[in-house]
Parts: structure tokens; C-alpha cells; sequence
């Protein structure tokens, strides 16, 4: 196994023969970065000098015991996790030394696995305080120190500033990380950055799950042997392998059956996967980014989606806002799509109206970026010529209107009816001019716009203007 390390692991005993048991316990755990203290008077002045990961620490040895030492480390260090390894069975000395900040308390002998599951539950914690403090800094400075890995996202907005800060917080960390979002919203843009602001060696290697059964699903993963099953006639790595080093991005994990929720539960915990037809568990060191549009909440309450999975997959958090929370970003995207459009369709680049940008703020963009860009490409696969024709985009957007307003049940449409819930119903003289002047509002102004929210021709609008004038 191979773990990431960057701080030592302290080992505090006066024996020499539990400090070599101890060391090769760790190191076939995959820690090889052990510092070893027989005399524990050296430990505060070492620690002055070197940042640790974790600390284990022995109660009984001479000069100073570990029960003095150890609220000593938790006042002057209490980052540092300190694991009590000892001989002591007692459970008053176990109380006290868990009351003093211990992390964890072993009664020696240990169990190989059992010391380095405690170890490595301390250096995540110790992992996500660093990550944590590396968080706040990043917020209050509401700097971007690596802005080339975000070149593929195109905004200004505040938002999704926060968000990039956010993932280059999170970017070290070897734990997952859950990106959520509406369809069109660019997910897989977001794990691209994650994974370059992460700085591994290895491959991006992105994975769509959606519709794979639980076979297809270990197979794509994990890989078989040759003859595992008819028709395997040859090995298949799989995309775990083929991330070694790397990330693996799997998309669409809201529509994962529950068995291969178990499998991907155990790949995260365990850092363990078995190929299909072996018998011994490969290791990985892949980092597992994750994404979906639907809510994993929602899921795991109607016991679609395991909530011990749930939990460990948003370890990190990044929710991508929707366009139509962003609508400052459509100049630019607008820009970008045009030219984009322009070089794949062999065309020159056209001029966009100056009312463009008011009829499409007034979309809600159900689709989100992806739907925009799909607009820009049919509007300029029509032009011929001059200043971008807005015919196409005013009927691309009748027409999501009018799919919109199709005929609904009647508990739906009570649902949403804004004047169900009111005892006294305003006038239609009232109702018009607050309709029309939320329209015009949205509009900027414009009253072709306004009108095509409305539903009527631009001179009914102008006329309704004109008796609305005191």
C-alpha cells in the first residue's frame, strides 16, 4: 500500500523492541515516515522544531510519564491527534487520558490492523484541520492563487470565486469530493480544475455510471481476469487502474444500483478492489471525485442511496450554482460561445444585438450552460451575415416556454397558482399593471422583450403602456 505523507509519524516509547514492532506495523500500513523517541523530556522541544501528523505516545516510561506529557501536547499542540499506546488496561486511566484530549487509547498488544486504522483515522482528522485552516485563509483573503487551472470556466461571478477558493483548499486532500449541480452546469469542468490544482501524477479518468448494472459497474471499474467469465479472453485493467496516481471522476452516481454502492463504499474506506475472477485485492492510490444532479439526501431517505456512502463521498462539497443564479456571466459566455461556434462551423465570428443579453436574462435556462451553448451554435449555424439575427433565439425560447406551460393535473396546477392562497383576489386592472411592470423591469426596458413575456404582439404592449401613464 502506498499512503501520502508529508509529516512524520511519532513514536514515544522507552522500549526498543515495541518501537520496531510499531515501525514495521506502520510501515507495511504504507507510513514509512516514523520518527522514533525513547526519552519523551525530548518530545516538546522536537515538536518546536517539526510539525507531526500524529503521535503515539506510551504511559509508563521513566523521567516523564506519558499521563504528565500528554496534557502538556494537547494544551501546546492541540492540532496533533495523540493516540495512548500502553500496557494499562485500567478504564479509570483510559477516562482520564480520553478527558486530557487523547484521540484514541490502545492496550498493547495491538493488532496490526488495528494500529494503523487509528493512525489513519488520526491523519485525516489532522488532514481536514489543515485543510479547514487552509479554507478560512483563503475566504478572508478572497485571493485565487492558481487561476490558469480554472481557465476552462468561464466567469466573473462572486459565487463561483468561493467555489474555486473552496477547491483549492480541498484540492490536496486524498478524500473524496462531491460535486453537485444542475445538468448543463459544468460539473466535469469543475473535477478537471480539482484534479490539476491537485498537482498528481497520474491520469483524469472520468466515468459515466449512469445505466451500468452492478456487473458492468465492477467490471468498468475494476477490471477481470482473463476467463473470469465467457467471453473474457483477455485481462481488463479497469479505470481504477488506469487512474493509478491519478483521479477517477464518476459521474451520474445518483443512478448507481445499491450493490455497486457497496463496492465503491469499500474502494473509498479500504482504499481495496477486487478484479472480477481474482482472489487477492489490488490496491489503489486514485483519488475519487464524484458528481450528480439529483439529491442524495432525497435518495438516501427513500433508501435509494446508502447514507454511510452519502456521508463518506461529501467528505468536500462543491455545489456549482445554476446559470440563472449567474446571469452576470452571460456577456462572457455569450463572447465565448459565439466564438467557439464561429471557428467550429468555419464561419467569421457574428456581432451579437445589444438586446441579446436582456431577452436571455429573462430565461431560466433549465438546461444551464450546456443549453446556451447549444443556442449559440444553432443561432450562428443560420447566420449569414452582419449583426446576429435574435429571431432564433426568441423562438428557442418560445418554445421551452410553451413546453413549459403544457397542460398539468389540477393538484399541480393548484400548486403553483400564485392567488390559491389569498381571500381577497386583486383586480384584473391590478393584476395588468403589476404583470406589465414586472415584465418591462425584467426587460430593461425593452418593450419587444417585455411583450414576449407576456405573450402579446409588441404594439398590444405599447398601447396597455399608454393607459397605464397618469
Amino acid at each position: 500500500m502506498t499512503t501520502k505523507q508529508d509529516y512524520p509519524i511519532m513514536l514515544v516509547d522507552d522500549e526498543v523492541d515495541i518501537l520496531n514492532t510499531f515501525e514495521l506495523q506502520l510501515n507495511f500500513g504504507g507510513y514509512h515516515n516514523i520518527i522514533r523517541q525513547e526519552d519523551s523530556r525530548e518530545i516538546l522541544p522536537l515538536l518546536a522544531e517539526i510539525e507531526a501528523d500524529v503521535i503515539l505516545l506510551d504511559l509508563a516510561m521513566p523521567h516523564l510519564s506519558g499521563q504528565e506529557l500528554l496534557p502538556q501536547l494537547t494544551e501546546q499542540y492541540p492540532e496533533i491527534p495523540v493516540i495512548i499506546v500502553t500496557g494499562q488496561s485500567r478504564l479509570e486511566v483510559a477516562i482520564d487520558c480520553m478527558k486530557n484530549g487523547a484521540f484514541d487509547y490502545l492496550v498493547k498488544p495491538v493488532e496490526n490492523m488495528r494500529l494503523v486504522t487509528a493512525v489513519r483515522r488520526a491523519v485525516e482528522l489532522r488532514d481536514l484541520s489543515r485543510e479547514n485552516k487552509a479554507l478560512k485563509q483563503r475566504v478572508l483573503s478572497k485571493t485565487i492563487e492558481h487561476p490558469q487551472a480554472f481557465s476552462s470556466i468561464i466567469t466573473t461571478n462572486p459565487a463561483m470565486f468561493s467555489c474555486f477558493q473552496y477547491m483549492e483548499a480541498v484540492a490536496p486532500s486524498p478524500e473524496p469530493v462531491l460535486i453537485t449541480g444542475e445538468t448543463g452546469v459544468g460539473k466535469e469542468l469543475i473535477a478537471k480544475a480539482i484534479h490539476a490544482l491537485s498537482n498528481r501524477q497520474g491520469p483524469f479518468v472520468a466515468v459515466n455510471v449512469a445505466g451500468l448494472d452492478d456487473t458492468q459497474f465492477a467490471d468498468t471499474l475494476f477490471g477481470h481476469k482473463k476467463g473470469a467469465f465467457t467471453g473474457a479472453d483477455t485481462q481488463r485493467r479497469g479505470m481504477i487502474s488506469e487512474a493509478s496516481g491519478g483521479t477517477l471522476f464518476l459521474d451520474e452516481i445518483g443512478d448507481m444500483s445499491l450493490p455497486s454502492q457497496i463496492k465503491l463504499l469499500r474502494l473509498i474506506q479500504e482504499k481495496e478492489y477486487l478484479p472480477l475472477g481474482a482472489d487477492v485485492p489490488q490496491m489503489t492510490d486514485a483519488r475519487i471525485l464524484t458528481a450528480t444532479n439529483c439529491d442524495l439526501k432525497e435518495l438516501d431517505e427513500s433508501g435509494k442511496f446508502r447514507r454511510d456512502l452519502y456521508y463518506r463521498l461529501r467528505t468536500h462539497h462543491v455545489n456549482v450554482p445554476p446559470l440563472r443564479e449567474r446571469l452576470d456571466d452571460l456577456p462572457l459566455l455569450l463572447e465565448h460561445f459565439l466564438e467557439k461556434a464561429a471557428e467550429k462551423l468555419d464561419k467569421k465570428k457574428p456581432t451579437p444585438p445589444r438586446e441579446l443579453i436582456d431577452l436571455l436574462s429573462t430565461y431560466h435556462f433549465p438546461g444551464n450552460v450546456r443549453e446556451l451553448e447549444a443556442m449559440v451554435i444553432d443561432a450562428v449555424s443560420k447566420h449569414q451575415s452582419g449583426t446576429l439575427s435574435m429571431q432564433t433565439f426568441r423562438e428557442q425560447l418560445v418554445a421551452a416556454t410553451d413546453q413549459k406551460s403544457q397542460p398539468q393535473t389540477a393538484q399541480a396546477a393548484n400548486q403553483q397558482n400564485i392567488f390559491s392562497g389569498l381571500d381577497v383576489l386583486p383586480s384584473l386592472k391590478e393584476n395588468s399593471y403589476h404583470l406589465i411592470t414586472e415584465a418591462m423591469r425584467r426587460a430593461k426596458g425593452n418593450q419587444t422583450i417585455a411583450a414576449q413575456l407576456l405573450g402579446i404582439s409588441q404594439p398590444a404592449l405599447s398601447k396597455r403602456l399608454k393607459t397605464m401613464m397618469p
